[in-house]
């Protein structure tokens, strides 16, 4: 049983109640098929559990074979701290055979954000430390692949589907009721 090293704090990005009973947290990577297929899941679970799980979203882009992963990564932490995290998240997840800079440009101006300041903060790295630091914590976790997910900061193990991860869930909701 591996237990996640790096506990979850106001750096992440959330969604739902920090109260929660439920956490499930994934390390993702924007360029990687596995996760795209998951994010739908993800959003199947949230919405069946409703006030009762928490998602945490941290990035672990593997850049020798996705070579557009870090960029969208750190697109994704421009658009955080512009408070538009989460719909970023989503559009990379949904054109994620498009990343790259055009891509990222196209998505900054359909949420309203600075395209130039994004350039700017691609270019020198504004956020590489923080991308860097998910995929560090991963690494300190066991992470070794992507989507990894921990349910209350164990290990998931299982098959990545609504029925199986439900059923985990519900297990785990059950223990902490």
């Amino acid at each position: 049983m591996t237990k996640l090293k790096t506990p979850i704090t106001q750096h992440d990005h959330i969604q739902g109640a920090e109260d929660a009973p439920l956490t499930l947290l994934e390390y993702g990577d924007f360029e990687c098929p596995h996760c795209g297929r998951a994010d739908p899941i993800v959003k199947a679970l949230q919405e069946r559990f409703g006030d009762q799980l928490r998602f945490v979203y941290r990035h672990f882009p593997l850049a020798q074979i996705h070579p557009h992963a870090e960029s969208a990564a750190e697109t994704s932490e421009f658009a955080g701290a512009h408070k538009k995290f989460w719909e970023m998240h989503d559009l990379l997840f949904e054109n994620q055979d498009q990343l790259g800079l055009p891509l990222y440009v196209e998505l900054a101006g359909r949420l309203g954000l600075p395209v130039e300041r994004l350039i700017e903060a691609l270019e020198t790295g504004e956020f590489t430390a923080k991308v860097r630091s998910d995929f560090s914590s991963g690494v300190r976790s066991g992470v070794n692949g992507t989507p990894t997910f921990f349910i209350n900061g164990i290990r998931y193990d299982g098959p990545v589907n609504v029925i199986s991860m439900a059923e985990a869930l519900a297990f785990e909701l059950e223990k902490v009721a």
